[in-house]
């Protein structure tokens, strides 16, 4: 019997088989639940996102290794610090037209294997989920300067509700091509590349022991909660993913590896601070 961890090296030195292993199960999930059509998707409270992959540096000869890449808020918008996925709110009348252009034959929708049979038997889900994606290329444009026209799609992953906030986002995967700089705007602090090899380590994973609202001294009693989290150290910093993006990221690592992190009691702690300013912003 193959160990687990020898299955994820496998895929993870494996570009292309990489690629069409996560192809064929995302494919086969939506095909399985489609889980477009169960919900009732509103402009209002819809955000598409892109749960980007590619390619990092991984040594000195020049070999790379997969990688999550994604945005650290800034301190003018709200969550600021929190790692998430580039994306937002759907534009009514511009991102219809834009999934119209990426839907084409030779586009990233069109290129997909199950688009076209997809497209001519759940004609509702298809429209649905080619408008998400489209609003999540243009957000991560606007963002951090993503090239949309050199992202694969690669599939959809279950939506997820917001617990702070009245919103449902509709991550969608996607592969960078060959784009290696992002030039990030006002609402991004940097690009956050997280190796999935580390994401598949049960190492890194922390329990999360958040602080929120003020000091007892300083106003009502803040509360405790817990969160599981991801947490890297990185030489001169540490970064956390926790949250709905910690959420996504774990249906992806059960879906295409059968990853499961350890249990919430076991995990080491990292304590943290939410104040009333992380729910203001600009945005």
């Amino acid at each position: 019997m193959v160990a687990r961890n020898d299955i994820h090296w496998r895929l993870l030195t494996d570009r292309s088989g990489f690629l069409d292993h996560v192809i064929q199960t995302l494919g086969e999930r939506i095909g399985q639940e489609n889980y477009l059509a169960k919900r009732e998707i509103h402009w209002q409270t819809s955000a598409g996102v892109v749960m980007l992959l590619g390619d990092r540096p991984a040594g000195p000869d020049k070999r790379t290794e997969p990688c999550l890449v994604l945005n650290k808020r800034s301190l003018r918008v709200r969550q600021p610090g929190d790692l998430c996925f580039p994306g937002g709110s759907m534009a009514p009348l511009i991102d219809p037209c834009l999934a119209s252009l990426f839907s084409l034959p030779f586009s990233s929708l069109g290129r997909w294997p199950y688009w076209k049979n997809w497209r001519q038997t759940h004609r509702r889900p298809s429209k649905s989920m080619s408008i998400l994606w489209a609003t999540g290329l243009r957000e991560s444009l606007e963002e951090m300067r993503l090239n949309p026209f050199g992202v694969r799609f690669l599939g959809p992953l279950p939506p997820r509700s917001l617990v702070m906030f009245k919103r449902t986002i509709y991550p969608m995967v996607g592969w960078i091509n060959r784009q290696k700089r992002f030039f990030p705007n006002w609402e991004v602090e940097k690009v956050v590349r997280l190796p999935l090899k580390d994401l598949l380590n049960p190492k890194y994973y922390s329990r999360y022991r958040l602080q929120i609202g003020k000091d007892a001294g300083q106003g009502p009693a803040a509360s405790i909660q817990h969160y599981p989290c991801f947490r890297l150290q990185a030489p001169d910093n540490q970064e956390i993913l926790w949250g709905a993006t910690y959420r996504i990221t774990l249906d992806f690592l059960r879906l295409v590896f059968g990853f499961e992190p350890p249990a919430l009691a076991a995990l080491p702690v990292v304590d943290g601070v939410l104040d009333e300013t992380y729910l203001t912003g600009q945005k």
